[in-house]
């Protein structure tokens, strides 16, 4: 079945796909012609002319409305498809932020995690510590008092050698000292025995009262050397108790020192590992962003195109029509003007019918003949006259039409050519407008994020900071306790030695030092 019908006294159609499907379902076989058709459908289309233009107006504008319900379809489904990519990107972004979101908490409580086994494992250290410093405590204590034992039994011993040799010599000087009275004795003859033997007992008892003396006199003075020594092996094993203590205190606080260092660079790590994990998933979201964005910019673009295609497409068609109905309009046209021909030449028939009659009336009947003759003549002219011209109307409005038709097809194609680079202008700026706008938005988010980082960097290292300050000072005043504590000890310990009359002890202290080599 062709594309167009056309009769006697209707213009040429085209069909569009839907109208084609209709015309087929009624086009009945045996070749029967849609003209045909028609006519056996409605008689009085095959008789009247109106009847007919009635018809094809009416499928005209079914066809019409169809075509405008099929675009406003395609608008909607055109745009229905735009809102279900935008609520797609929103709900990849929704979920590429939880993501992130869940991410970050994940990490945040792996980092609390660190900070809470970096804490346990400092207690346990201080603890270890602490137990040790007990246990060496205990053993320097034992070790001390063992040494004290250990000097007193030396001292002892010696002074027991001493007091050994003291009474040898003793007995050795009284041997001595008895011969030597024998000798005497025994030189001078004349001395009675009885007075020898009292002589040389009251010399035995002055002897053994001297000597007796003297050994308590050594005992004496051995004793005061034994409680001196033993009061400075005392005030030694305390200057040593205290050597021990500052070392322990020392360890002690160079052990704290270095596991708040440890923690601190704990700390330090687990900032920069933050600021690293914020700043790539701020990179992913905005690459995601701009992604999203540039597929939004492509759809837009492309159903701008496709607009702007089947606006084209629309206005080619429209064109393509009013070529295809430009003859139907201008015999139409043309019969107006043939119209006007013909009732001109009416009008002059009844006008040259009463100037025939007029003329026959008033003219004799002799002349009749050559009247009629030129009357017709003079008609004859006239009308050839009037039809030349209305053939030169028709010839001038054809042209006309034609230059119109050409003239408004191509204003309109200029027009719809402009709204289109002017709509396809509007939506590049708005596409940069909205990128603009993205990017802005970027780059207060990278700056917000910028400030963070350094607003938590600088929080970090003050609490730093105030941690080492408060350590500092603990460290201090706990080595100014001791040394006091210490100091007093010492006083004390010196006080009560000259309380006792003891003196000083530094000569003991170097003889216990030689002892000790």
């Amino acid at each position: 079945m062709c594309t167009e019908f056309e009769c006697d006294c209707c213009i040429p159609i085209t069909l569009n796909p839907i109208f084609k499907r209709v015309c087929t379902l009624m086009q009945p076989r045996g070749g029967l012609s849609l003209r045909r058709l028609l006519s056996g459908f409605f008689p009085a289309a095959r008789r009247t002319f109106a009847g007919l233009q009635k018809f094809v107006v009416v499928v005209v504008q079914v066809i019409r409305e169809i075509q405008e319900h099929e675009q406003n379809f395609e608008l909607r489904e055109q745009m229905s498809g735009y809102k279900r990519m935008r609520r797609q990107h929103h709900k990849q972004l929704i979920a590429l932020e939880n993501r992130l979101k869940a991410e970050m908490d994940e990490h945040r409580l792996r980092l609390h995690k660190e900070l809470e086994t970096q804490a346990n494992n400092t207690y346990a250290e201080q603890e270890r510590l602490a137990k040790r410093h007990a246990a060496q405590t205990d053993k320097e204590m034992k070790s001390v008092a063992a040494e004290e034992r250990r000097i007193q039994q030396q001292i002892s011993a010696q002074q027991k050698k001493e007091l050994t040799s003291f009474l040898e010599s003793q007995k050795r000087e009284y041997r001595l000292c008895k011969d030597k009275i024998k000798e005497e004795m025994n030189e001078d003859p004349c001395t009675p025995k009885e007075e020898k033997q009292e002589r040389l007992s009251r010399h035995k008892e002055t002897v053994q009262r001297s000597q007796a003396e003297e050994e308590a006199n050594l005992l004496a003075q051995q004793r005061l050397v034994y409680e001196r020594s033993c009061r400075a092996l005392k005030r030694r094993s305390l200057l040593r108790k205290h050597d021990f203590e500052q070392e322990q205190l020392r360890e002690e606080l160079n052990k704290k020192r270095n596991q708040k260092e440890m923690e601190q660079a704990l700390m330090i790590r687990q900032d920069e590992a933050t600021q690293d994990l914020e700043q790539r998933q701020l990179h992913v979201l905005h690459k995601l962003r701009a992604e999203l964005m540039r597929l939004q910019h492509q759809t837009e673009l492309e159903n701008q195109e496709e607009y702007n295609q089947r606006r084209q497409r629309e206005l080619l068609r429209k064109h393509a029509l009013e070529h295809r109905q430009q003859p139907r309009d201008l015999k139409t046209l043309e019969l107006q003007i043939k119209k006007q021909f013909q009732d001109t030449c009416k009008v002059q028939n009844k006008q040259y019918k009463a100037l025939r009659n007029h003329q026959l009336e008033v003219s004799a009947k002799g002349e009749h003949k050559s009247l009629l003759k030129g009357l017709k003549e003079e008609q004859t002219r006239k009308l050839a006259v009037l039809a030349e011209q209305y053939e030169h109307s028709i010839n001038q409005m054809m042209a006309s039409q034609a230059m119109r038709l050409e003239a408004e097809q191509e204003s309109e194609c200029e027009a719809l050519k402009r709204q289109l680079e002017q709509e396809m202008e509007l939506l590049d700026a708005y596409q940069s407008k909205t990128t603009s706008q993205m990017e802005s938005q970027h780059q207060r988010e990278l700056h917000k994020l910028q400030q963070k980082v350094s607003l938590r960097r600088a929080h970090l290292e003050q609490k730093m900071e105030e941690e080492l300050s408060a350590l500092q000072k603990d460290r201090s005043e706990r080595i100014k306790t001791l040394l006091e504590r210490q100091e007093r000890e010492i006083l004390s310990f010196d006080s009560e030695t000259r309380i006792l009359g003891f003196g000083s002890l530094g000569s003991l202290d170097l003889f216990l030092k030689d002892d000790n080599r």
